[in-house]
């Protein structure tokens, strides 16, 4: 522990000496750190103090080994073969180079004496040791035990015959299983490495595509042969609890898997195609993209009002936006915000994404009658403090809603609307009176996930003038982009941020609401109030340099 709280400090010193920090920005991650029992690199690239590359700088110094990168490195089998998957992986060390009896291995934490002396013993080498990154130590036994384990097991020879067989099979013998095992276990692997939201395996006539959603766009991976594509999906229907034998028909389930000490849930969605069973896997992983409510993308101004409105007695706040905008883990922060042991939280999800110590989770059940409206009514005898509706979709789940948010109870819930003032007439065309929104509603947000700049390879460009005649932004102001770069795979982005329009119901607009005023009125009485537009918040972001202009214009072509 001491050793440990050392390593931080002449860290921080470095990091101080080149400029990298500020002395505030280091005290306060050291302090996370120490109560969080996390490393103090991991804090600082959470809170975006430093880019990778800033930090492994500092840390190649502060340990006084070389760093390097393995992106795009070439290394024999027969190197790679003197550690075995199993250490590499719990060592997280990868053999290099080897000169006579000298090895070279990279190490993600090259201060770890005792790793290093088992390493020795097992190689029978001597060590030479160099520094590099968690993830390209992992992007490293991807390269050469997974991927390349299951090319020899099962080929390039074996496309060539999947071609020609006229009809696939779910059958697996002992000799394939092993391998197909192996290949969905990197699949996962990799979507969570790389921070994907989703993955997508889907069957055509003479190929199988892998594609996977990061930053909210899809990218292309290499895929499997075809021939074992069916017993891919036998694979992932066993790991789901789902019927291997039915291939005609829809299939959803769920399993758990566990990378790197990370407990992630997985949702499965399978439905047939005429050229098989396309899979689409929804990766449900809080603590890789986090739940903090001060790390979902607020600004100070929306943080307070937020906070203000997720702490009142009662009332509703409702978040709006399409599929996959952050509605739910924006809900999910405040939650988790509030979440006390004298408070009774309760939520009905359909399905549940993330499960939540201390809070009573139920599963919508449509097919057994189980719908939101008759899970509210039960919540009701439950004494509730809080309560989360997934969605409101109906008349029925609207009106308890409203009722619950009338007599004492603060609720959570999300619509798909476009704009915070459209979600008021969306209810009223639900058949929700106008008097009892009005006095129900606290807060309407609407929002939407933007792409962020890569922090390695940000620099600053000019824009046309038509560009910046567009933005209403004079030329003065700095727009940033990103390159690309290895550790934004030549994207320009890494990660994304929300940016919100939120709608505090005031007096006036509870009295505007009350009499029934068009979206027209209250656009204009919110404008009166200063109210935010996605298109500013998405202004706001790039001229933080948290965006791009691209992500702008994405954000204006989606209001439309």
């Amino acid at each position: 522990m001491v050793l440990e709280v050392l390593k931080k400090k002449y860290l921080g010193e470095v990091l101080l000496s080149k400029q990298y920090v500020t002395k505030e920005q280091l005290s306060e991650s050291l302090k996370e750190s120490l109560e969080k029992k996390k490393k103090i690199g991991a804090v600082l690239l959470e809170k975006q103090y430093v880019t990778e590359a800033q930090l492994f700088e500092c840390l190649s110094i502060t340990l006084g080994v070389e760093y390097r990168e393995l992106t795009g490195i070439e290394v024999e089998q027969r190197i790679v073969d003197i550690i075995p998957e199993k250490i590499a992986r719990k060592y997280m060390s990868v053999p290099l180079e080897i000169n006579g009896e000298l090895l070279v291995i990279a190490m993600s934490d090259p201060a770890n004496v005792v790793f290093k002396d088992e390493l020795s013993r097992i190689t029978g080498k001597r060590l030479s040791v160099v520094l590099a990154s968690e993830k390209d130590i992992l992007y490293y036994i991807e390269k050469f035990y997974v991927r390349s384990s299951l090319s020899k097991e099962i080929g390039e020879h074996d496309v060539q015959e999947a071609e020609e067989e006229e009809e696939l099979t779910d059958d697996i013998d002992d000799t394939e299983s092993a391998p197909v095992i192996k290949y969905v276990n990197s699949i996962f692997f990799d979507a969570i490495t790389k921070k994907a939201s989703d993955i997508h395996l889907e069957p055509f006539e003479k190929e199988i595509y892998l594609r996977m959603r990061i930053d909210g766009i899809l990218q292309q991976m290499p895929a499997p042969s075809k021939k074992y594509y069916p017993a891919i999906v036998s694979r992932i229907k066993i790991m789901s609890d789902l019927d291997i034998s039915e291939r005609r028909l829809p299939q959803d389930g769920k399993c758990r898997i566990k990378i790197s000490d990370q407990k992630i849930d997985i949702r499965v969605s399978i439905i047939p195609t005429i050229w098989g069973e396309k899979i689409v896997l929804r990766v449900l992983a809080k603590n890789v993209f986090g739940l903090d409510i001060e790390r979902v993308g607020f600004s100070p101004q929306e943080l307070s009002f937020f906070k203000e409105a997720i702490t009142a007695p009662y009332g509703m706040i409702l978040v709006t936006g399409p599929t996959s905008s952050g509605k739910t883990t924006t809900l999910y922060s405040a939650l988790g915000h509030i979440n006390n042991a004298d408070i009774n939280i309760m939520t009905a999800e359909d399905p549940v994404e993330y499960e939540l110590k201390g809070i009573n989770q139920c599963h919508v059940r449509t097919d057994i009658g189980l719908d939101f409206a008759r899970i509210l009514r039960t919540f009701m005898r439950q004494d509730p403090d809080v309560i989360l509706v997934g969605e409101i979709r109906d008349t029925e789940t609207a009106q308890i809603a409203i009722q619950a948010a009338l007599t004492g109870h603060l609720v959570f819930s999300t619509l798909h609307t476009n704009d915070t003032v459209s979600t008021i007439s969306r209810m009223a065309f639900m058949g929700v009176e106008s008097y009892l929104m009005a006095d129900a509603l606290n807060l309407i947000i609407a929002q939407r996930l933007v792409r962020t700049i890569c922090p390695n390879c940000k620099k600053e460009i000019v824009l046309s003038d038509e560009i910046y005649n567009k933005l209403g932004l004079d030329k003065s102001c700095k727009i940033y982009e990103g390159q690309g770069c290895k550790f934004c795979d030549n994207t320009g982005y890494k990660g994304r941020t929300a940016i919100f329009e939120m709608l505090r119901i005031t007096k006036d607009l509870k009295d505007a609401i009350a009499r029934g005023a068009t979206d027209v009125e209250l656009r204009e009485l919110a404008a009166k109030q200063g109210i935010v537009s996605l298109r500013k918040a998405a202004i706001a972001k790039l001229l933080e340099g948290r965006t791009t202009v691209e992500e702008v214009f994405n954000v204006s072509m989606a209001d439309k």
